[in-house]
C-alpha cells in the first residue's frame, strides 16, 4: 500500500476463526494510515468506537448471512464510514431495550455510538452503513 493515507479500503472476510479480530485490527491499521493525512487526527476514543462498531456489524453479518462479508472503511469530512455488505437481504431491526435480555444488543450498541446509520437492500444481500464522528 502506498505511503499516502488511503481514501478507503475494502476487506473481504470469509468467516474463518479470528476474522472478527482481524476486522478490528484492520480498522485500527486503516485509521493509523488515515491519521497521516494532514488535519486528520484520530483520537484514541474514535479508534476504539470504530473497532467496536466494526466488531458488532461484522459479527451480525457472519452470524446471520451465509457466504462472504465485505467491510469497507473510509475517512473524510470528519467522519469514519463503516460499511458492511453481506448476502442476506433481510434488514436488521433494533429491538426495544431490555436489560433482562441476554445478548442481541449489538445493533442497539451501534445505534447509540454512531452519528448516522443506514441499512439498504442491494441487488444481492444488504449493505449497512454507519458513520462515526472523528472528533467529538
Amino acid at each position: 500500500m502506498a505511503d499516502a493515507a488511503p481514501a478507503d479500503v475494502t476487506i473481504a472476510l470469509d468467516g474463518a476463526d479470528g476474522c472478527i479480530a482481524d476486522a478490528r485490527n484492520q480498522t485500527s491499521d486503516f485509521l493509523t494510515r488515515a491519521e497521516s493525512a494532514p488535519g486528520l487526527p484520530v483520537p484514541a476514543r474514535t479508534r476504539e468506537l470504530a473497532q467496536l462498531v466494526v466488531s458488532e456489524l461484522v459479527t451480525n453479518a457472519l452470524k446471520y448471512a451465509p457466504g462472504p462479508v465485505l467491510l469497507r472503511l473510509s475517512a473524510a469530512d470528519g467522519l469514519v464510514e463503516i460499511e458492511v455488505w453481506d448476502t442476506d437481504p433481510t434488514l436488521p431491526l433494533a429491538r426495544a431495550a431490555d436489560a433482562g435480555r441476554v445478548g442481541q444488543h449489538g445493533l442497539e450498541i451501534v445505534l447509540a455510538l454512531v452519528r448516522d446509520f443506514e441499512a439498504r437492500r442491494e441487488p444481492v444481500g444488504k449493505r449497512i452503513i454507519a458513520r462515526l464522528a472523528l472528533f467529538e
